[in-house]
């Protein structure tokens, strides 16, 4: 009776693949947020696009446009509607001012918020690479296991070939 050599398993199936499970990092950030950081980032949005800008320049062009014109009025007809910002336009210059004094800060919370959130994703992102370098250094044993495997059946193939009397320029 031929004695079997007890095979051993590569190390793939002793290796546990459930320790590390990815999250979704942008589900947890916005579930922690508060009611005045989902403000900030909305405002952060609407002010950090062109539809804002293009409607703005448009309110400050219309402004402008018909204060000059009453002022012009103003100043040919004594009777006609005076304007209430004449040039150099205080009030709107005040009222940019008072947007910026409030719009700045908001933005930058939110770039803050943006910033810690993309350190958690690439904390994430490494805890994923060394995951996924551990796991590839499990696969390259297995296939190193593997082709030793593959080298003692070659041999035992050969050696039975020799024994039955078979070469390879026979088959």
């Amino acid at each position: 009776m031929v004695k079997k050599p007890r095979r051993k398993l590569g190390p793939a199936a002793t290796f546990n693949h459930d320790t590390h499970l990815v999250t979704n990092v942008n589900a947890k950030f916005e579930a922690g947020l508060s009611t005045g950081q989902r403000v900030a980032d909305a405002v952060a949005r609407v002010v950090g696009g062109w539809p804002f800008i293009i409607t703005q320049t448009v309110i400050i062009l219309a402004w402008m446009a018909v204060n000059g014109y009453l002022a012009y009025q103003a100043a040919t007809n004594p009777a006609y509607f005076k304007a209430w910002d004449p040039y150099p336009f205080i009030l709107l210059n005040l009222a940019l001012s008072f947007q910026a004094a409030y719009t700045g800060p908001i933005v930058m919370m939110s770039q803050n918020r943006q910033a810690e959130k993309d350190r958690l994703m690439a904390e994430q992102d490494y805890h994923v690479n060394v995951r996924a370098e551990e796991e590839i250094k499990v696969l390259m044993e297995q296939l190193t296991h593997q082709d030793q495997l593959l080298l003692e059946l070659a041999a035992r193939l050969d050696k039975l070939g020799q024994a039955s009397g078979l070469t390879d320029t026979e088959e």
